[in-house]
């Protein structure tokens, strides 16, 4: 273990105002994200969200994190010698990485929590028989592989095929959720390890080329993740032309939030552009979303359907497109 650092090699407490712009920051990221984990807890049902937007946004908060991590390191070894208060006030702008990894991941979770059911499992029937050598259906079971167990889908095709022949399997969509949340898990792992063996197995000061280079590629890394983050979102959001369990509250807080939120990180000690730089590309993409969400959402209105696409009981303004509901 490395010795500590004088405190004249410490800078100096950060200025009141940033510290309480930091605070303020904190909370209303709290406030902007529970619409949409209580959004997803109330309606019991995950549905419209993609496992991809959640893959390359958990990815991304935890290179974030880890590059921030990296590049207050120093101010982490001065809060040995330094005030609780003055050790606060270098970490403010950790304190708001950390609290928005965990809010993003917190929304995996519930989104494998709260995976609709009818999208988890679907039954197969295979056309083979042991009563035909060509793979053709009996009668009996040619019928029943006709009568669909389930409603369509939101892509026109059935959720479940009946018949006692037929075989529960899981959907492609689950799995890929669940590969989607074992990778974010070891992405953290790895990480972690790799940052916190180089930070103390290193010396401190100067830093070691090792760790700036990691920092560097946490911080490309966890830009690029996220230029592409939205993408997977809106081309669902934009097929489904539904607003599932997206939250718009959460978008509408969030778009001018992030906005504070750069400016925040930018004051901050110890952060460089490519900590930023990574909400700065998300608060962009988030705003193409939220417009999406809007024209959705009006779209909803007039043809009488809630945000999943189920038909209301009042009847739609405009007549004739209910056979549009679910395109």
């Amino acid at each position: 273990m490395w010795s500590p650092p004088n405190t004249s090699t410490c800078p100096p407490a950060t200025p009141i105002l940033p510290v309480i712009l930091a605070v303020l920051i904190l909370v209303g990221t709290v406030i902007s994200y529970l619409p949409q984990h209580l959004r997803i807890i109330r309606s019991g049902t995950s549905e419209g969200f993609s496992p991809w937007f959640l893959l390359l946004g958990s990815t991304a908060g935890t290179s974030t994190l880890f590059n921030v991590l990296i590049l207050q390191w120093p101010l982490f070894r001065c809060c040995r010698v330094v005030s609780p208060g003055r050790c606060f006030s270098y970490l403010t702008a950790f304190f708001q990485v950390v609290m928005l990894w965990f809010l993003f991941i917190l929304i995996l979770i519930l989104y494998i929590i709260y995976f609709p059911h009818h999208l988890k499992y679907q039954r197969v029937v295979h056309l083979s028989s042991p009563r035909s050598a060509y793979g053709t259906l009996t009668e009996e079971e040619d019928e029943a592989s006709s009568i669909p167990d389930h409603p369509l889908n939101d892509d026109g095709t059935h959720g479940a095929i009946s018949g006692s022949k037929g075989k529960l399997e899981t959907t492609s969509e689950w799995r890929t959720g669940v590969i989607v949340s074992v990778v974010v898990f070891i992405h953290f792992l790895l990480f972690l390890f790799l940052s916190l063996t180089l930070l103390i197995a290193l010396p401190p000061t100067p830093p070691h080329p090792l760790v700036r280079h990691l920092a560097a590629f946490l911080g490309l890394s966890s830009a690029l993740l996220t230029a592409f983050e939205f993408t997977p979102q809106l081309y669902k959001t934009y097929r489904a032309k539904l607003v599932g369990a997206l939250s718009i509250s959460t978008m509408m807080i969030q778009v001018p939030g992030s906005m504070v939120l750069v400016l925040s990180l930018i004051l901050s000690p110890g952060t460089e552009w490519s900590t930023w730089l990574v909400y700065v590309v998300g608060l962009c993409m988030q705003a193409c979303l939220l417009i999406m969400c809007l024209i959705w959402k009006r779209r909803q209105s007039r043809l009488g359907i809630n945000d999943f696409g189920v038909i209301l009981d009042s009847p739609p303004e405009v007549e004739g497109e209910e056979t549009a509901l679910i395109r």
